[in-house]
């Protein structure tokens, strides 16, 4: 889960780039990479913790950062295309999957995450 949240922020860098250039979408590109750099800075420190309790406090706020990171992308949905988009909310969602299962096995209770159909063609 780290790996791929290592890879959603250093993709996410190109994406701000190009982001950049729009000047309607240039305002959340901060928010979109300051959220995205999150998700596996929370990961690692987590993974740094002495004890699960520790471990899953980290981890919730990495998938806070995840869904955050979701939001964002479907924001700017219409200045990176569909293929992208779907792209990076498929990975997110994956991250946030992952999370949800590594939460509660560190925490011993249990959470989920509402099925949702992102539609980026309309």
């Amino acid at each position: 889960m780290y790996r791929l949240a290592l890879y959603a922020a250093d993709i996410g860098w190109n994406d701000v780039i190009r982001l950049c250039r729009d000047r309607r979408a240039r305002a959340l590109t901060d928010q979109l990479y300051r959220s995205l750099g999150s998700v596996s800075a929370n990961i690692a420190e987590g993974n740094s913790r002495a004890t699960g309790r520790e471990r899953a406090r980290f981890y919730e706020y990495a998938l806070g950062s995840a869904r955050e990171s979701r939001d964002w992308y479907y924001k700017v949905r219409h200045a990176l295309g569909p293929e992208v988009t779907e792209h990076r909310l498929a990975l997110l969602t994956r991250i946030i999957q992952l999370l949800l299962v590594a939460i509660p096995d560190q925490r011993g209770s249990s959470i989920r995450e509402e099925p949702a159909l992102y539609d980026v063609d309309g």
